[in-house]
């Protein structure tokens, strides 16, 4: 380590720093702000907020996949719509794994369509990852079926 013996080796290294930099100046642009994410649809904001309540516990953030169960993301590229509807209502089992039957479960049946337009935005690569742009207002026939699927 080395010892400066006065301060005032300090400031004329501080000095010639500032004499050195003085006449540089930045070239390159200032960074842009990021692009704003697109608006989408209740519905789509719907399946986001209902996905990340009931089944990221397990899936993952964004549908990415978890320590317990595999990538949405990646599943609904090969699966159809009905077979994404089976597999949440009755379940699944393999040797290693299982996914409980969430056909009861008015917090996922209720918001099933939203679900898989989420998760099927994410998997076309229509949809980033994170929480989506400004949703709408939630429109009055979504609050009626809502109201009606949840019993109120």
């Amino acid at each position: 380590m080395i010892k400066m013996k006065s301060g005032r080796r300090m400031l004329a290294a501080a000095l010639t720093c500032l004499a050195a930099t003085a006449g540089y100046s930045q070239t390159t642009e200032p960074a842009a702000a990021p692009a704003a994410a697109a608006p989408v649809s209740w519905s789509t904001f719907s399946g986001w907020k209902r996905y990340h309540g009931n089944c990221a516990t397990c899936h993952g953030p964004d549908g990415m996949g978890g320590t317990f169960a595999p990538s949405l993301v990646n599943s609904l590229k090969a699966i159809d719509q009905d077979k994404f509807m089976d597999t949440v209502v009755n379940g699944k089992a393999n040797a290693q794994l299982a996914m409980p039957s969430f056909g009861a479960d008015p917090n996922v049946m209720c918001y099933i369509e939203d679900i898989y337009g989420y998760l099927k935005a994410r998997s076309d690569g229509a949809l980033p990852r994170g929480r989506p742009a400004n949703p709408p207002a939630k429109p009055k026939d979504f609050a009626d079926a809502e109201a009606a699927c949840m019993g109120v």
